[in-house]
């Protein structure tokens, strides 16, 4: 009882009246799937009619979402292959930096054990005598 009083309120916008519509539809669709069917026929009402109606005219009418959802538009395909190709590209400059950085580190190492061989030669030569 107090659900409906909050959600019935006037303080809501109509996008906010919608959703909690739609909760309280989805959770009347739950108690029908979670009970048996004969205690279902006595125990629930059926439920009840959208409050707002003027606000479901800007919904997109069912035969647009059908066709819409059954044949994809050139559009989203031609965003979906540039988006492949960006991520293709990035993937690429990303290797390309790893690969660089562990060059950058090899060459590092080697040029600081090419520094420490001759040292450690001369040393090598003074311990023998």
């Amino acid at each position: 009882m107090a659900e409906e009083n909050y959600l019935s309120t006037p303080d809501l916008s109509p996008l906010e009246q919608d959703v909690l519509d739609e909760y309280e539809r989805l959770a009347n669709n739950m108690k029908q799937v979670n009970t048996p069917r004969e205690a279902h026929e006595s125990t629930y009402p059926p439920p009840p009619p959208p409050r707002r109606p003027a606000t479901r005219d800007k919904r997109v009418p069912l035969a647009s979402r059908i066709s819409l959802a059954s044949n994809p538009t050139t559009d989203i395909l031609d965003g979906l292959r540039d988006l492949e190709r960006q991520t293709s590209m990035a993937f690429t400059l990303l290797k390309a930096s790893v690969y660089s950085i562990v060059l950058q580190q090899e060459i590092d190492w080697g040029a600081g054990e090419a520094a420490q061989g001759p040292a450690s030669s001369v040393m090598g030569s003074d311990s023998d005598d």
